[in-house]
């Protein structure tokens, strides 16, 4: 079998040939760190972990790289509302995404390069695509001729003749063509700068990820992920820089993660129209906001409201009673169940690898997953024991492990509460035994009010915090 994936250059999938066997190149956009950060970030975040996940499981080493934009306007313009030093703010965001990460059990880049920490690379580059005529100086500032390069649209769809009829004109009369971009800023007071041949100054924020993905990946790379709406122009003017300044295609494939969309509108800082990470976590797991990225496709766009996140809490739920364990201590079911089991193992494992195989469609995944978890669950309420449910529970942790996923249980706060619990759940025990069924489901329901929940079966009442 084999890994494809839609490419947003090509517009179709296509089948995962990396330019060094048994190696994936990827480099993903990350954020610029002048706020919080937002769960529309970690929902990106979340999408390029759970493929290098997939990709790792199938055997590939993965050089992922996700860069910090920490040199940038909104940057400076923060520091200098808050009187701060613009590079320990962007640290501050850094180590607070760092911590975001961590929470939501993604896995740490191979490399989290910084525009700041890249400075001589960055002026490298700019220096080679003026050498090429690719690039020219004015008043100080650096500009790319977006004319020079023939591809420049290619990964859009975008026609220059179309977008140069449809420019607003330039004020700014140092560019020669209103669509050329800036490589290079000239100094302004009280901004970080940096010596170069054109003078002080700093990058634009395109050439960063050039140079960065060059540093660190090389000229070529297999994969090149962001959001949707970096497509253009951020990735386009990297595609154009890139390309002219070492003459070789730059990204193979490029995946293109959707929006996350509060109140139907993209969560954006810019706008306000956010939920913080912080505000999330505060009521919710890391593994929710995770199951809500598996549940939908990650090129569509994902609504974040009550509901869409109820829905995830109720679906980790379900999967996690998949590795409960059993209620009988000798096994009472029957050879067809124990068939029947071992079949579903079966399917859900070429199941999973088939779905995530086709552009890591995680909602397929998932379904492979729940027919499992019903298998699993049948069997138990037929009284299998723990050592034929092992082969079943040991393939739904370790696949949902492949997706991030964390299926044991919690800690709860309230494990000093453990042996009160223990004390109810026998009274409750022996008032069903008198055929008390009202006072029994009073206890019952008074438990579930405080997060405990119930399962009676053959062997007993067994019970776990919520």
């Amino acid at each position: 079998m084999t890994i494809r994936i839609y490419n947003t250059a090509t517009r179709r999938k296509e089948t995962l040939e990396t330019i060094a066997p048994g190696l994936v190149r990827m480099y993903v956009c990350g954020p610029t760190v002048y706020d919080k950060a937002h769960v529309g970030h970690g929902m990106s975040a979340l999408v390029f972990d759970i493929i290098r996940r997939f990709l790792e499981y199938r055997g590939f080493e993965v050089r992922h790289v996700m860069n910090y934009t920490d040199v940038d306007d909104k940057i400076i313009m923060r520091a200098n509302q808050e009187k701060k030093d613009p590079f320990e703010l962007a640290d501050h965001y850094i180590q607070k995404f760092n911590e975001h990460l961590e929470s939501l059990n993604i896995q740490p880049a191979t490399v989290n390069p910084r525009a700041t920490q890249d400075m001589d690379q960055i002026i490298s580059m700019i220096r080679g695509l003026v050498d090429k005529s690719y690039a020219y100086e004015s008043g100080g500032d650096v500009y790319f001729r977006v004319e020079k390069f023939n591809g420049y649209g290619k990964l859009s769809g975008r026609k220059l003749e179309d977008m140069q009829a449809g420019a607003r004109i330039e004020v700014d009369r140092r560019k020669e063509n209103p669509l050329d971009f800036t490589l290079w800023k000239a100094a302004k007071p009280g901004e970080p700068a940096w010596k170069s041949p054109w003078g002080d100054g700093r990058p634009g924020w395109h050439i960063e990820c050039s140079a960065m993905s060059y540093s660190h990946l090389g000229e070529q790379i297999d994969i090149h992920g962001g959001g949707n709406d970096l497509i253009f122009p951020h990735h386009e003017n990297e595609i154009a820089q890139s390309e002219s300044f070492t003459g070789v295609q730059f990204a193979r494939y490029w995946i293109h993660n959707g929006m996350l969309q509060l109140s139907g509108e993209k969560m954006s800082k810019s706008t306000g129209n956010l939920v913080s990470i912080d505000e999330f976590l505060s009521e919710h797991e890391g593994d929710v906001l995770r199951m809500m990225v598996l549940n939908s496709h990650y090129r569509s766009p994902l609504t974040f409201n009550e509901e869409t996140v109820s829905q995830a809490e109720r679906a980790l739920e379900r999967l996690r009673s998949g590795i409960r364990p059993a209620l009988a201590s000798r096994d009472s079911s029957n050879p067809s169940q124990k068939e029947l089991l071992k079949e579903q193992v079966e399917r859900t494992r070429s199941g999973f690898v088939e779905s995530m195989d086709d552009d890591f469609n995680t909602a397929g995944a998932l379904g492979s997953f729940f027919d499992l978890v019903r298998a699993i669950n049948s069997s138990r309420d037929a009284g299998m024991d723990s050592e034929n449910l092992l082969a079943a529970q040991t393939l739904l942790s370790e696949l949902a492990a492949v997706l991030g996923l964390r299926l044991a249980a919690v800690p709860s706060a309230q494990t000093g509460a453990d042996p009160f619990v223990n004390t109810l759940v026998a009274v409750r025990e022996e008032l069903r035994n008198r055929k008390f069924w009202d006072l029994s489901d009073e206890i019952r329901d008074r438990l579930d009010e405080l997060g405990v929940s119930l399962e009676d079966g053959k062997e007993g009442t067994t019970w776990r915090w919520k």
